[in-house]
């Protein structure tokens, strides 16, 4: 048992990130402390500054802490675990629209690209910038200056398949898909354009006027001059990036608030001009509870309430700077704010990232203010229309629901419905997929993915009653992945796959409505099977549109995980089936040998030779092909 008063006093008075969490183990909320003792206490106080704290704590039934060596470890911590866990206390940036990224993959031989908006995956990005323009010019230059790779080749799969491209004809690349550049020299290279997009470029310039020394020396003259020549092409892209962080370079950033959402308005002022202006959107500003004044200590009535919205827009706001540039590709010398929490810390982070002195500075007069003050009009003009186009779609979401809901007979609205199908070809490697949309909506961070264990075939009925059984089988056992009850579920089918759903259900003690969604000789969505009978929607309510949604998108992860583990399969070789060899082995002999027949052609002394092999290996795969011959 977590005894909370106990665990207060065994807290540090050191930098660090503290980690809220909930009665089921979720993290509910990660914030930064200069003294994690000072700071996770507040929270236990008896009168606390306002209603999202307030409502937090409630909720708060044990925290763990990490303890750094300085504040800024503790803001970088604190940005990583919350775009890893998206607390639903914590204010973070809101996908959506597309913003102009530089993205480094997380792929072998990696590639740097142009991104329109930030992915979920282990890739890099930098960014946003102010213009796409701007990227692309970037872009160019890097591979002027760095030969990487731009196809969307896979390795190693891809290997020694086919000619250099074209891009190796120009030297704009090293052909390393053909082994004429080796990994650890392309790798070498990718980290030094990374650098370069952070703005590190002291160590590329000495590294590269070391190797033209080197060359010259070597009488390799050509080569020096081809390096001479990168060199001063670094210094001018070098020279242009400190020219866009001049005397007159600032941001201006400005809020309008709605609800649980804020807008955050950037005008991008550089060389004294305004160059561009955007918004974002951010979430978890305040709660959608209980808005009463209690629990804000002394203050009351209109005064809280508005001591309230100022401390929670300075809350948003630092947040906002956080995020932002904690991945900024450029960071101006002023940002210039109405007001902003722990701005003399996030000032200290930002110019230490930055490698020069960046002030927040919240203008009382003058032009900064008028500035400022022309951002905030944007601001409320922007959010009060993304206000309203939320409205409308919140509208036409809830009417859907209520629209299935009726049609079903059900008393009341739903929130959240479960859909599943099976994807296989002929019984070859069939999966199931399931997916979840909440009140109207999709939810795909609660998608899954489910290969057949038990079932062989092409038995479609079968495989519904796997993945149904291991879904709430899960459920049962307390699994995090599986711990939320569906108010309704759709299969994609008929009465088959509607009694294999049942019957799985019933094997685990669950009691769940389930519903087909049956298809026209068109495959189209035509209406839905529930209690032995069709009921069909009016195809352009907003209840047919949702249904046709949740089918398709069933439908299309269901085929998109079927595709991956077919072009899986088709990377494997005849060598994965021989026992006692492993992936670098695998490796090892290919790259030997050159081809699967030079192996099944090889001698035992021949294999024994071979890179990373000894003489119970080559036994191995002798013993394997001497089968065949």
């Amino acid at each position: 048992m977590f005894n909370i008063p106990e665990e207060l006093k065994k807290l540090p008075s050191l930098p660090g990130v503290y980690i809220m969490k909930d009665m089921d183990d979720k993290i509910i909320y990660v914030g930064k402390a200069k003294s994690l003792k000072n700071r996770v206490k507040s929270y236990f106080q008896k009168t606390v500054p306002d209603i999202k704290t307030a409502q937090l704590a409630k909720r708060i039934t044990h925290f763990e802490y990490v303890v750094t060596d300085t504040e800024n470890e503790a803001f970088i911590l604190e940005n990583t675990l919350i775009k890893q866990h998206l607390p639903k206390y914590n204010i973070r940036l809101k996908d959506g629209k597309s913003y102009p990224y530089i993205k480094i993959t997380a792929e072998r031989l990696p590639r740097v690209l142009y991104s329109h908006k930030r992915g979920k995956d282990k890739a890099r990005y930098f960014g946003p910038f102010v213009s796409g323009g701007h990227v692309h010019e970037l872009l160019e230059l890097i591979h002027r200056l760095w030969p990487l790779r731009r196809c969307a080749k896979l390795f190693p799969r891809d290997f020694d398949k086919g000619r250099p491209c074209l891009n190796h004809h120009i030297g704009q690349c090293k052909a390393p898909c053909c082994r004429l550049l080796a990994e650890d020299e392309y790798d070498e290279f990718a980290r030094e354009a990374e650098q370069f997009i952070r703005g590190k470029t002291s160590g590329v310039a000495e590294r590269l006027s070391r190797e033209m020394h080197e060359a010259a020396e070597k009488m390799e003259y050509e080569r020096a001059a081809e390096i001479r020549d990168t060199i001063n092409s670094l210094k001018i892209l070098t020279e242009k990036q400190k020219t866009e962080v001049g005397r007159d370079d600032r941001d201006y950033i400005a809020i309008a608030r709605q609800d649980d959402e804020a807008l955050m308005q950037i005008f991008f002022v550089r060389g004294g001009k305004l160059v561009g202006r955007e918004h974002f959107i951010t979430v978890g500003i305040s709660s959608d509870e209980d808005d009463s004044l209690e629990g804000r200590g002394h203050a009351s009535g209109a005064s809280a309430e508005g001591n309230a919205q100022s401390e929670a827009n300075a809350e948003a706001m630092s947040a906002f700077i956080k995020q932002f540039y904690g991945e900024a590709a450029v960071i101006p010398k002023e940002i210039v704010v109405s007001e902003a929490a722990e701005k003399d810390s996030i000032a200290a982070w930002l110019s230490e990232r930055a490698g020069r002195q960046v002030a927040i500075v919240v203008p009382k007069i003058g032009e900064k203010l008028k500035m400022l003050k022309l951002a905030q009009t944007n601001a409320e003009l922007t959010m009060s229309q993304f206000g309203a186009h939320i409205k409308r779609e919140a509208e036409r979401t809830a009417a859907a629901v209520s629209e299935i809901a009726a049609a079903l007979g059900f008393d009341g609205n739903f929130t959240r419905i479960e859909a599943y199908d099976i994807s296989n070809i002929q019984g070859y490697e069939s999966v199931g997929s399931m997916v979840v949309f909440e009140n109207g909506k999709a939810k795909p961070n609660d998608y899954r993915k489910f290969r057949m264990k038990t079932v062989v075939g092409p038995d479609d009925y079968a495989a519904m009653e796997e993945i149904l059984s291991r879904r709430f089988k899960r459920f049962n056992e307390n699994s995090e992945a599986f711990s939320v009850l569906p108010d309704v579920i759709f299969v994609d089918g008929g009465k088959g796959q509607i009694s294999a759903a049942e019957k799985a259900l019933a094997a685990q003690n669950i009691s769940v409505p389930v519903c087909g969604m049956v298809k026209d000789e068109r495959h189209r969505t035509r209406g839905i099977f529930f209690e032995n009978k069709e009921i069909t929607l009016p195809r352009h309510g907003e209840g047919f549109k949702l249904l046709t949604r949740i089918q398709d998108e069933v439908h299309r992860f269901a085929l998109e995980y079927h595709r991956k583990l077919r072009a899986d399969s088709q990377t494997r070789s005849v060598l994965d089936e021989i026992p006692g060899i492993g992936k670098t082995r695998r490796k090892e002999l290919l790259k030997h040998f050159k081809s699967i027949d030079a192996i099944r052609a090889a001698k035992l002394d021949e294999l024994c030779a071979a890179p990373s092999m000894n003489k119970k290996a080559a036994e191995a795969v002798f013993s394997f092909f001497d089968k065949e011959r």
